[in-house]
């Protein structure tokens, strides 16, 4: 299937409360500009550099998201534009992304990452850990946080995915009682393998690259 083909496939598939962030990272200019041709606007990055070197010649209303695994020290790069960071997973990283919207005078949109998988190699909160940084929140003016984020095991285990998405939508279904704000309001999970499991899971945002892309161009 060609990007637009995939692209435009998505789009009817998906239900009308999940967007698709096609994930762009490793792939040239050049099929981001045939992916927005198709429609797309919301692209997922995760290397604050190759970000910042694609943005400026693309087109401006383009949605960028952060997806990665968010350095502190790169922070200050891409908080005036982002429109979400996916991947907060530390109250060290909110502390920062806080104090550099400040600088600018910029509130940042923000997901908390959440580590549901049971794999080492995945980032993440734990649900307490979550917990205790949404008790605090009075102290980043900065940040928005619009939501949780999260990433299923690499398994065929359907039974297993599920179950770690079902534990996602408990946690954010519980938070969303607590946080007085509107803004909270996005479930990030599901990529090119699991997300038909993640919507009916909630998901509100999925992310998808190599299936519209192909494999990467590392």
């Amino acid at each position: 299937m060609s990007i637009t083909s995939e692209i435009q496939h998505l789009h009817q598939k998906l239900p009308a409360t999940t967007r698709l962030v096609a994930v762009s990272k490793f792939h040239p200019v050049e099929a981001i500009e045939e992916a927005y041709a198709a429609g797309q606007r919301i692209f997922g990055e995760s290397r604050v550099q190759e970000l910042c070197e694609k943005r400026p010649v693309l087109p401006q209303n383009i949605e960028w998201h952060f997806i990665g695994h968010l350095q502190t020290n790169k922070i200050k790069q891409i908080v005036p534009f982002v429109s979400l960071i996916h991947g907060v997973d530390s109250a060290k990283l909110l502390k920062e992304i806080n104090k550099e919207g400040e600088k600018i005078g910029r509130v940042v949109p923000c997901l908390l990452q959440i580590f549901v998988a049971q794999e080492e190699t995945k980032f993440g909160l734990s649900p307490d850990e979550c917990r205790a940084l949404v008790r605090n929140l009075e102290h980043f003016p900065n940040v928005q946080i619009c939501g949780l984020m999260g990433m299923a095991s690499l398994t065929d285990n359907q039974a297993q995915i599920r179950a770690e998405f079902e534990q996602l939508k408990a946690l954010f279904d519980e938070l969303k009682t607590t946080i007085n704000n509107s803004a909270f309001k996005e479930l990030s999970m599901g990529m090119s393998e699991d997300y038909p499991l993640a919507v009916e899971c909630g998901s509100t945002m999925v992310r998808i690259g190599s299936r519209i892309f192909g494999f990467r161009q590392y």
